[in-house]
């Protein structure tokens, strides 16, 4: 082969039409090579001899696109100042495009002599000699052409969002329209059967869990299981090999983009879940797969030298305190958005990224860099705003234009729906957008991303029908996942045939539905919620990738799925639900130097009010009435505050919205003038009272778990 100097920017492997340039950033090396492998695997290295601000470099001629290769590197081996260079490790390229191989148990992955019974209890201070390549995925040289032509982002504003968790491949697994050999792929994801349900629904956004390159955990090998959710990330540019219907050779990228495209040709944006917070080589019995041998002081926190960080609960925290390591980090992010066009992020374990020496830090380097870029601030940022370590828990800690999860608010509507005597004052304040952890900064309501499921727990309908978790098949003695869900049964444990329980059920859910839904912020659904899925009572589904995980669409709850379609169409057509600012509890026309809207007055009243069951308004007695399960709230059209895109007054109809979680019936009456002189049912949970009008005043009994929206009207004459 013919090597010629190369160049040390960009990092990765970079094609041209007579070969490729290889660079690689390892600043205690003392040689690299990079070694290419053909078809049976037979490997050639090639030494790379320059290194310029401690990149290694070197042009290769005659390597191509789909071209496998890893690098090797040495260096002094002293596990007890950080240092594990061993150039009998294949090492994945950190900047690699895509992967392809799949990630082998052997004694050999490891970088000391580790047995068959397991790293633990051996010596990571004895340096392994034996060659791991067989065992562990491959670089591809990747070149980024695609045709981008006619792609359109949908740039659709927070405040207009509905996002849908979902994972790729349990997605469409068992999906009966999407063709076998798409199932479980980006392909399959983007098939028209498959984007027609999220239209049909009226998501905006699909918020994918973990596309980056992952594999799966030692331990879960062991135990002869696989990694499903995706959080043990590899390669943080490539799109994972798994998920591909074409092949691994780099294929995965262009379906990855076709998949893109075709979700923002129906009008949905693609949020990426991504977990720059840790690795997947785990701690120091960890597998040497690639930046362990590359610069493990300088990629990972540590712990007198030898020792790793844990802040993640998974065995290693990266360090963005180095430059080169936020570098990475920003460079996968930048990536993401400028070649494949993706529309944002939601950070795993986010508080980890802030981390300085001290612990979390708000001025931290990778907020400020997000910050002022002129590429990722233009995007949507959600945070998981917590990890495992001191200080780690900073809901409402992040700065604009950050939104984060929002656990307060899912914990508070499960407490309300389904935990008896917990009271309306937390309900409302989560209900009206959470202005106790996102107005003081300066940030809208959007910032709080509403959810009651999400990935990691139960599904809404275990959330309903288990009041313990069943994580047996886990093989973990049931000791994972979480064991305050803030759950109920509602009076028997599993499925069961009880026409009575089931109806209890059915109302829970669809209340949690309605809360999630109807609440200022961005509501997130979980994938599958919205047909009944079940996960059979384990709460922690993270190495179950089969039929336990995957949506199953040939059993779906067709009825719920039709309520669910409703509660997004009335949110969708009202942006009185959907509102950018914080509610003043005054009119418009009085608040902030607001003139009134343009045709007909303010009504004079607050933009939101809030009710009992006695048809006035809230007392500070009754806010503080822990026995209170019943609680309505009326959103003014007339008193929107945000301006239309052309500075246009928005005006809307207005609604009361009374939620009733009590297992017994109550008699709630309809608040009159100034607020309403008629009402008419628009949505129903029960479907007692739909189509129902009743004038102001009237007496209306509220079933069990019920939540009822109702159109306002002030007079017969209001538009």
């Amino acid at each position: 082969m013919e090597i010629w100097p190369g160049r040390e920017r960009p990092l990765g492997a970079t094609s041209d039409d007579e070969g490729a340039n290889f660079a690689l950033f390892s600043p205690a090396a003392t040689s690299v090579d990079v070694c290419l492998f053909d078809d049976d695997g037979a490997q050639t290295r090639v030494p790379l001899r320059e290194s310029t601000g401690h990149v290694w470099h070197g042009y290769v001629r005659g390597v191509g696109p789909g071209s496998r290769y890893g690098f090797r590197v040495d260096g002094p081996f002293d596990p007890r100042k950080g240092l594990r260079f061993n150039a009998n490790k294949l090492l994945v390229d950190p900047y690699a495009r895509a992967l392809d191989g799949e990630f082998l148990l052997d004694d050999a992955v490891f970088g000391f002599p580790a047995g068959h019974d397991g790293a633990v209890g051996h010596d990571d201070t004895v340096r392994d000699d034996r060659d791991s390549a067989p065992y562990v995925p491959k670089s591809v040289v990747v070149r980024d052409e695609f045709d981008w032509s006619g792609d359109r982002r949908p740039n659709r504003p927070w405040a207009d969002t509905v996002l849908y968790e979902t994972h790729v491949r349990g997605f469409t697994m068992r999906h009966p329209s999407v063709p076998p050999e798409l199932r479980g792929t980006f392909a399959g994801l983007a098939h028209p059967a498959a984007v027609e349900h999220l239209t049909s629904l009226g998501v905006t956004a699909i918020e994918l869990m973990p596309v980056h390159h992952f594999v799966s955990e030692v331990g879960l090998l062991r135990r002869g299981l696989t990694n499903y959710w995706g959080y043990n990330t590899l390669g943080y540019f490539a799109p994972h090999a798994g998920f591909s219907s074409s092949g691994s050779r780099g294929q995965q990228v262009t379906e990855f983009k076709q998949m893109v495209k075709a979700m923002h040709d129906a009008g949905i944006e693609v949020i990426l879940d991504v977990v720059y917070n840790h690795t997947a080589e785990s701690d120091e019995l960890g597998p040497t797969l690639a930046f362990r041998g590359i610069d493990n002081a300088g990629y990972y926190r540590l712990r007198d030298g030898r020792y790793y960080v844990n802040h993640t609960g998974t065995g290693n925290t990266l360090n963005l305190g180095e430059r080169h390591t936020l570098a990475l980090v920003t460079d996968s992010l930048r990536y993401w958005v400028t070649q494949m066009h993706v529309d944002g992020f939601r950070f795993d374990l986010a508080s980890t990224l802030t981390r300085s020496a001290t612990g979390v830090d708000k001025r931290s380097a990778f907020l400020a860099v997000v910050h002022q870029d002129p590429v990722l601030s233009q995007v949507k940022l959600i945070a998981e705003p917590w990890d495992l370590g001191e200080g780690g828990y900073q809901l409402g800690g992040f700065p604009p234009p950050w939104s984060e999860w929002n656990d307060r608010f899912r914990n508070s509507a499960r407490d309300f729906w389904l935990r008896g005597p917990a009271g309306v004052r937390e309900l409302g304040t989560r209900l009206s957008g959470s202005s106790d952890l996102y107005q003081g900064d300066g940030r809208r309501p959007y910032a709080s991303i509403n959810y009651v499921t999400c990935h990691d727990g139960f599904t809404l309908h275990d959330l309903v029908t288990y009041a313990d978790k069943h994580n047996d098949a886990n093989h973990e003695n049931n000791r994972d996942g979480p064991n305050d869900n803030h759950n109920w049964n509602c009076g028997h444990e599993g499925e069961t045939d009880d026409s009575a329980v089931n109806r209890i059920r059915d109302r829970a859910i669809r209340g949690l539905l309605s809360t999630m839904l109807l609440s200022t912020g961005v509501p997130m659904l979980s994938h599958g919620d919205e047909i009944g899925r079940t996960q059979r009572g384990n709460n922690n589904t993270y190495c179950q990738d089969n039929e336990l995980s995957w949506i199953d669409w040939t059993n779906a709850d067709h009825a719920l799925l039709d309520f669910t379609r409703r509660v997004i169409a009335l949110r969708r057509a009202h942006p009185v639900f959907r509102q950018g600012s914080f509610f003043t509890g005054g009119a418009a026309a009085h608040v902030d130097g607001v003139d009134a809207p343009a045709h007909g007055d303010s009504d004079g009243v607050k933009d939101l009010a809030w009710f009992g069951v006695d048809g006035a308004e809230m007392t500070a007695s009754a806010w503080n009435d822990t026995r209170a399960r019943t609680l309505a709230m009326r959103l003014s059209g007339n008193d929107i505050r945000q301006l239309g895109p052309r500075g246009e007054r928005i005006v809307d109809q207005s609604f009361l919205v009374v939620f009733h979680g009590g297992l017994e019936p109550v008699v709630f009456m309809l608040p009159g003038e100034p607020w309403a002189s008629r009402y008419e049912v628009v949505l129903d949970s029960t479907g007692e009272h739909d189509g129902t009008a009743w004038p102001a005043g009237a007496e209306v009994e509220l079933p069990a778990l019920s939540a009822l929206v109702l159109r306002s009207e002030l007079s017969a004459d209001r538009p």
